[in-house]
């Protein structure tokens, strides 16, 4: 395992060692961002703290010294945005400042997007996103939706209030492998247990692999309506996704 002294950016380290609490986490982006370079490490931070302008020049410049899009992407755009969810969902920073470095991401992605593109890479399995029906609350489901989008996964947001059929109806419309409710009230988490329930109902439940996520949803909540996955924070959400995608296109093979 890397250390922390390993990571040769001073505002990244100290972002780590103030804000990360899990020791899961910790080790996570500590070997993540000790093996990145130091351009890498420079659009990471420059999305942590909201520089938008910087990201622009930084990716730039990266891709004008040959860095792939996808190390881009991964080990500084994704992977600064990752610290940004960790620390919305543990309220360190608000709406306002998740807005504000969501701005620097996409300052970076609108350089990556289209060479990805254009390699295919953004071709990958659909994910339908929703907030459950009788929730408002959309930032975090948000903030995962450009996170997956970052990832190169093709993303459907079904917006808030969503209904159970609204969640079937749009995997039959698009053929998603995977989908991902959110909710912020505990009164709403009941829907996503309805919402699973209905996938049953019509005989889609095998089809389709389904994650969970929001401020008051746990991982043994999720286990217990009978979700596959439970997304933690936004970077958890792509893990999450990614790998429901790649069992039900397992499952579709066989």
């Amino acid at each position: 395992m890397a250390e922390l002294s390993d990571i040769d950016n001073e505002t990244v380290r100290g972002e780590i060692e103030e804000f990360l609490v899990d020791p899961a986490e910790i080790e996570r982006f500590v070997n993540l961002f000790a093996a990145a370079s130091l351009e890498m490490l420079e659009i990471a931070e420059a999305v942590i703290i909201g520089e938008h302008e910087d990201v622009d020049s930084l990716t730039q410049q990266a891709l004008d010294n040959g860095t792939s899009a996808l190390e881009i992407m991964d080990d500084g755009l994704i992977a600064g945005m990752g610290i940004v969810g960790i620390k919305f969902r543990e309220d360190f920073i608000f709406v306002p400042e998740v807005l504000v470095c969501a701005r620097a991401m996409k300052a970076g992605m609108a350089h990556i997007e289209p060479i990805l593109s254009a390699s295919g890479a953004m071709t990958q399995e659909t994910v339908v996103m929703g907030t459950v029906k009788g929730d408002l609350h959309d930032i975090g489901k948000n903030l995962c939706i450009m996170m997956l989008r970052g990832a190169g996964l093709t993303v459907i947001d079904l917006g808030v209030d969503t209904a159970p059929e609204d969640f079937v109806n749009a995997v039959k419309e698009t053929e998603a492998v995977v989908i991902g409710m959110s909710a912020l009230l505990t009164t709403t988490m009941p829907n996503m247990e309805r919402t699973i329930e209905v996938f049953r109902d019509v005989g889609l439940r095998s089809e389709v692999g389904i994650m969970v996520g929001g401020a008051p949803v746990t991982e043994e909540y999720a286990i217990s309506i009978g979700a596959d996955a439970y997304g933690k924070d936004a970077m958890a959400c792509v893990e999450a996704a990614k790998g429901l995608a790649a069992t039900q296109h397992s499952k579709s093979a066989t």
